[in-house]
């Protein structure tokens, strides 16, 4: 009796929509029919660019047009529906688990990268089929197929790639793992090689400021990663994973529906290189030596009759690099000048739970509370310097969500708490600090979705370093015309730089450290505040019969103070406040379309002008091109009855020269150009579905084998003034090519 005075509530609901919506909820099928609702599902029309995602309680809306009749349904792990939908009205759907049918027709595959022209954030969702088209090993490798982010090298030893977005790089994006914060403060550097690609189900990637509802950190924009759900993953899943290198990777998923209410799955992660690769002759290993292994475990609770969900993650790692020449052996050669070497051992445990409250007799009114707890720890050594770090962390939200008068007008309100403690030991000194804030925020979000939405949010929040401070932060869409999305935004950022753990290359070099500010709270430094300010069009077509979009994005960041990274001078890295100007500014201009059937072309071109000012006067930021040129081509076979199909991607980056980092007063022999050449890279991959349950991947990396000459300044003489590993703008190595299974039942 109760779902049935449940759907007699949600009725009032179509009096205060628009008679031009289709509105309800997308549920997960049981024998009961009780309404367990499925968070994130894709819901839009066929053959249109008009779709939408359920949020976490399974709702959605849609606007409706005549010429519109097939709403197709899908959601990870279950099977697509189409539905036809003849006039506005309020639909509940039961979507059945992939493996409770003999056989279902699926009529149009969702995009694998997903652009909503009806939020009021520009939001892009990149879902597990394009995490696919990649091998994926890791987080920080998710994002070549994808041009919103850019991805780059950090130096010349640890073989990590460093992403950016907007011109900025990661620490003034907010990464976060399903709405919590996750990457930053000491694991800034390394923290995205620490989610496997498998334990990842999609990724939004939200350019501008983001919402006030996670924190005030967000300059740039935020990254949230969304977890495979144990009661939707596979009940065995594996990957393995080899390349020429020697990389060896195994990842294996166990799930388990134990009750009607709760489901767990472990997750297991290992990866292993321990092949010693000198590809460029120069005496050092072009990868580190590494060795990590990955645990996890998730609980996952839902009571559709209570209005309670729940989930609870447990997660260790352990991760081990050695780096520098290829002789070294840290048993014999650790801090003698025998040889020029180092290790990085990195151990964490993180853990979080997350409470969601849906009134059973309210379904457009909810309590949420999430909190989680870190410790970060890693000991390392760079040749003579020796950087350590443990990082405590405790974070905390709680949020209620509800309307004003109806639907149309949504609010979120809440309050947050952070707590960091971090212990760093450098070359002999001690730094030490201990950050906590409390927080309070609120955010409006009108929509009326056929015309105008727009979400205007602000916090205030009371921190023991930053001072007492308000966030405002304001996007907003309008549909001038059909398959038309202008978007606006604005938005303020703050943060405190963490100039050790974010900057660690600056260890593998001769440098010395100059920090030469001295008045501020965190080390001597003022804390890094900052606005950015966007506009983006969305243009959705049909040429051919065939459908696509165009995009062109600006966005542009003023730092009211940032600490300037100062490499200018090849002797040292200095650090301080900003004295006169640094902006970033970013235009991209991207087209999708679908070629040919199961062909689908990707490509974009970007621009980007990013200046500071350097005690040496307003310069370019270095290793940085400013001009991008991306390109991705899919195909993708019609599966068989038995799922078997064919997949295969091709991926080009082009990028133009970058500034170098100034080596003029070095002797000859360790000078460097102004500027880098240009260069090409291009990633392909073939993957051979045999079933539902077996497929087989190949593919291969940087196949115009470009590689940057001499990227270690003073290989020759390590121990000498002028070895610098950190003026780095290719890749170390060449053409790398790799292959794997995945299973799963």
């Amino acid at each position: 009796m109760k779902q049935y005075i449940y759907l007699l509530l949600l009725l009032p609901l179509m009096a205060t929509s628009q008679n031009d919506k289709v509105e309800g909820m997308i549920m997960e099928a049981n024998s009961e029919n009780k309404h367990i609702g499925l968070p994130g599902a894709n819901v839009y029309w066929l053959n249109s660019q008009v779709g939408t995602m359920t949020n976490a309680e399974g709702l959605f809306s849609i606007p409706y047009k005549k010429e519109f009749n097939k709403l197709i349904i899908s959601y990870v792990g279950f099977k697509a529906d189409t539905l036809t939908i003849d006039e506005p009205k309020m639909v509940h759907h039961w979507l059945q688990a992939s493996n409770a049918l003999d056989e279902v027709v699926v009529v149009k595959e969702r995009d694998a990268v997903q652009k909503t022209f009806f939020n009021a954030r520009n939001v892009i969702t990149v879902n597990s089929a394009e995490l696919l088209k990649a091998a994926c090993c890791n987080l920080s490798e998710s994002f070549e197929t994808n041009p919103a982010i850019d991805v780059n090298f950090s130096d010349a030893l640890t073989g990590t790639k460093q992403i950016q977005m907007l011109g900025l790089t990661s620490p003034y994006l907010l990464i976060t793992q399903e709405n919590i914060p996750m990457v930053r403060g000491a694991s800034q550097a390394y923290g995205l090689t620490f989610t496997p690609g498998t334990w990842v189900e999609s990724i939004q990637i939200t350019k501008g400021a983001g919402s006030v509802v996670n924190g005030y950190e967000s300059i740039s924009g935020q990254i949230n990663t969304e977890l495979v759900k144990p009661l939707t993953d596979h009940a065995l899943f594996v990957n393995a994973y080899a390349n020429k290198n020697g990389r060896l990777e195994l990842n294996t998923h166990i799930s388990r529906k134990l009750t009607e209410k709760w489901s767990t799955g472990l997750y297991l992660h290992g990866n292993l290189r321990k092949d010693k690769v000198d590809e460029n002759n120069d005496g050092f290993l072009d990868v580190p030596l590494a060795n990590q292994i990955n645990i996890m475990n998730r609980w996952q609770y839902q009571n559709p009759e209570t209005g309670w969900v729940s989930f609870i993650n447990v997660r260790f790692l352990n991760d081990e690099k050695q780096v520098g020449e290829t002789n070294f052996n840290p048993d014999r050669d650790k801090f003698t000048t025998n040889s020029w070497g180092g290790e990085i051992d990195t151990r964490r445990f993180d853990s979080s739970v997350k409470l969601g409250y849906v009134f059973p007799e309210i379904p457009y009114q909810s309590f949420g509370f999430q909190s989680s707890y870190s410790i970060h720890k890693q000991d390392s050594y760079y040749g003579f310097n020796q950087y350590d770090i443990t990082h405590q962390s405790i974070y905390s939200n709680a949020l209620f969500n509800s309307i004003i008068g109806n639907t149309q007008n949504k609010f979120k309100t809440g309050l947050s708490f952070t707590y960091d403690k971090f212990d760093e030991f450098v070359n002999g000194s001690t730094y030490a600090r201990t950050d906590n804030s409390v927080g309070a925020f609120f955010e409006y979000s009108y929509d009326n979705l056929e015309r105008l939405s727009l979400v205007a949010g602000v916090r205030v929040d009371a921190h023991n370093r930053l001072g007492t401070f308000m966030t405002p932060r304001l996007h907003a869409r309008y549909t001038p015309w059909e398959k038309g999305s202008l978007r606006v935004s604005f938005g303020k950022g703050r943060r405190a730089a963490n100039i050790f753990a974010e900057n660690q290359q600056l260890f593998a070099s001769s440098r010395q450290i100059r920090i030469l500010d001295t008045d501020g709270k965190i080390y001597g430094l003022d804390p890094e505040v900052a606005w950015n300010y966007g506009v983006s069009f969305l243009q959705g077509f049909t040429a051919f019969e065939r459908t696509g979009n165009i995009t062109l994005d600006f966005y542009r960041t003023d730092f009211e103070n940032q600490v300037v990274v100062d490499w200018e001078n090849p002797q040292e890295v200095s650090f301080y406040n900003l004295t006169g100007e640094s902006t970033a500014s970013s235009v991209q201009f991207e087209v999708n379309y679908e070629v040919i059937k199961n062909v689908e072309l990707r490509t974009a071109y970007k621009y980007y002008d990013v200046k500071t000012d350097y005690q040496s006067g307003l310069l370019q930021k270095p290793l940085q091109a400013q001009h991008r040129f991306f390109a991705n081509l899919g195909y993708v076979t019609q599966p068989k009855e038995n799922g078997s199909q064919w997949r295969m991607d091709y991926t080009l980056h082009t990028l133009s020269k970058q500034r170098l980092h100034n080596t003029s007063i070095n002797p000859e022999p360790y000078k460097l150009n102004e500027f880098s050449e240009s260069y090409s890279l291009m990633n392909a991959q073939i993957t051979k579905v045999f079933s539902k349950k077996f497929e087989v991947y190949i593919g291969g990396e940087n196949l115009t084998n470009f590689s940057q000459n001499n990227p270690i300044l003073g290989a020759d003489d390590p121990f000498g003034a002028y070895f610098d590993t950190s003026i780095v703008y290719a890749p170390i190595m060449g053409a790398t090519y790799y292959a794997g299974f995945r299973f799963k039942l």
